[in-house]
């Protein structure tokens, strides 16, 4: 974390980076994610010197992490509805992606 960084945003670095690391993420991917998302919420919190103006008015990570986990919106994913398909005896399973899958299981 850079000089002078708060309390609250290494505990939100240390976090992130933990979570990331949960998702399967190498140590260094998960510290680049972590350090990005901590400095844009520092710069849109006018808590750092400079800023680029996406930091600023784009949406915020919280945000866009919202809408990109999709909860619901797009059902099951390949993996679920293949384990499915071989529970179930579904031929060809093995061939099929997520939409066919899909399909021969009725959903």
């Amino acid at each position: 974390m850079p000089r002078g960084s708060s309390a609250r945003r290494e505990r939100q670095y240390e976090h992130i980076k933990e979570s990331a690391e949960d998702r399967g993420e190498s140590t260094g991917r998960a510290e680049e994610i972590a350090a990005r998302t901590v400095n844009k919420e520092r710069a849109r919190a006018g808590e750092s010197k400079t800023a680029s103006r996406t930091s600023t008015e784009d949406m915020s990570s919280g945000r866009r992490g919202g809408l990109r986990s999709g909860k619901g919106s797009q059902g099951p994913t390949r993996d679920q509805l293949y384990e499915e398909a071989r529970k179930r005896g579904v031929e060809g399973r093995s061939n099929m992606n997520k939409s066919q899958l899909r399909r021969a299981l009725g959903k």
